[in-house]
């Protein structure tokens, strides 16, 4: 909590964050009634709130078409905590966020329900006595993004105490475009109307904690690093797998599928992070540096039919764990004539001094056996000298295992001698 303000005046601040100095703060999420609101973003709050992060004086605005009532936004707020948190709901921090938390009405392309949302937050402002820090985070479908940012220009919300501390922030969820013309007329857009500064393109994959725990891997053991190159490793996989279809997300999922959905954004993420060299500092601009050199290095995909580097597909109807399931095809919100694909597998290959020769085997997709996020770093058999002769040597090339979801953690698989008086070997 920062020191100046009155706990007197405001009691239910206290025990909010004052090591932080975290400014008095507004956050408007547009998309407010979405899926992503539910289950992320708002748990995140209050997993903020529990860990004594969120600045003293918190509000929170969710901006929506479909009008509801502030106390209805908070109770399915409330549901929200408790369905989807990773910890239960400590009522007594919740209640502190609850109260400041109110919701918004209005068309992304309708100038007056932003100059009213303006309107609001000034008066939030003049209430407290002092100004805020103004963060926009935009949680819809791609096709709104820029009508939103137009008229967060328009009202003034975007320029909102520039050049200061509280300078106006906006954050970008993904997919940021449908392909590169897109995401540089995006971009233009945006550039247009906030200084760089002010702008956050994100990709919420990169807060899972075994993620970011990536590069503590990497560089802070030095029993990793000076094998982590083409003369040890045979290739690496990595997965992302989800055993769930799309549900009732089929009508934008049908617009962007697997690649678009998965493969270029989250998956990428974890293609530069496992590659990448080391950054100079942790600072945020020298690891995206770093990430960039990677993805540039990536040599054209091949796209033949025989041979290509590149396999899309969808699943049909079947059965999981014994209940009949639907196909692709068959989903709520599937056009008849969709080719859209669920399942994509890419082989890329890394043209740098330390990868070249190495394969990046990336796929991702939907229903698939069993959900699963993981990255296998798979390193080169040792030469057959030893333990070669028939089928009691099962030596199996070592592999390294980073799991990032449903279970985190780091597996290294060895070969042994199985226990007995003949020498034989397991790989566990």
């Amino acid at each position: 909590m920062s020191p100046d303000i009155d706990e007197a005046r405001h009691p239910f601040l206290k025990g909010l964050s004052k090591h932080r100095g975290a400014p008095p703060t507004v956050v408007v999420i547009f998309g407010a009634s979405g899926d992503l609101t539910a289950r992320k973003l708002v748990p995140a709050i209050f997993n903020l709130g529990v860990d004594n992060l969120l600045p003293g004086e918190f509000h929170l605005i969710g901006f929506g078409r479909k009008p509801i009532a502030d106390e209805d936004f908070r109770v399915m707020m409330d549901e929200a905590i408790a369905e989807h948190s990773r910890r239960p709901l400590n009522k007594e921090i919740w209640e502190r966020v609850r109260q400041n938390m109110s919701y918004h009405s209005g068309g992304y392309d309708e100038s007056a329900a932003f100059d009213s949302l303006a309107e609001k937050i000034n008066q939030i402002e003049k209430d407290l006595g002092r100004d805020m820090q103004r963060m926009f985070y935009i949680s819809t479908p791609p096709s709104v993004f820029e009508p939103i940012i137009e008229n967060l220009g328009s009202s003034g919300m975007a320029q909102a105490h520039v050049h200061t501390k509280l300078a106006s922030k906006v954050v970008i969820e993904k997919p940021f475009g449908r392909d590169l013309e897109s995401a540089r007329e995006l971009n233009k857009v945006i550039n247009g109307v906030f200084e760089e500064p002010q702008v956050y393109r994100i990709d919420h994959y990169l807060g899972k904690e075994t993620v970011q725990d990536l590069l503590v891997q990497r560089f802070s053991n030095s029993i990793f690093e000076p094998l982590w190159n083409r003369e040890y490793i045979d290739c690496v996989q990595i997965t992302v797998a989800e055993s769930l279809g799309v549900g009732s997300r089929g009508g934008y999922y049908d617009t962007s599928g697997a690649l678009r959905d998965m493969i270029q954004n989250h998956t990428m993420q974890l293609v530069a992070l496992t590659a990448m060299e080391p950054p100079v500092s942790l600072d945020p601009e020298s690891i995206r540096d770093e990430k960039v050199k990677v993805i540039k290095a990536i040599q054209p995909l091949k796209l033949d039919v025989d041979g290509g580097d590149v396999v899309r597909a969808r699943y049909t109807n079947g059965l999981v764990k014994g209940e009949p399931v639907k196909g692709y095809a068959e989903e709520q919100g599937i056009p008849e004539d969709s080719s859209t694909e669920t399942y994509a597998a890419m082989r890329l290959a890394i043209n740098n001094w330390r990868w070249q020769g190495v394969p990046f085997y990336i796929r991702s997709g939907k229903r698939m056996a069993r959900r699963a996020s993981e990255i296998a770093i798979q390193f080169k058999r040792p030469p057959g000298i030893l333990f070669s002769e028939g089928d009691k040597f099962n030596v199996a090339a070592n592999t390294m295992v980073i799991s990032i979801q449903p279970d985190e953690g780091v597996t290294i698989v060895m070969n042994s001698k199985i226990p007995g008086l003949e020498t034989r070997v397991r790989n566990l």
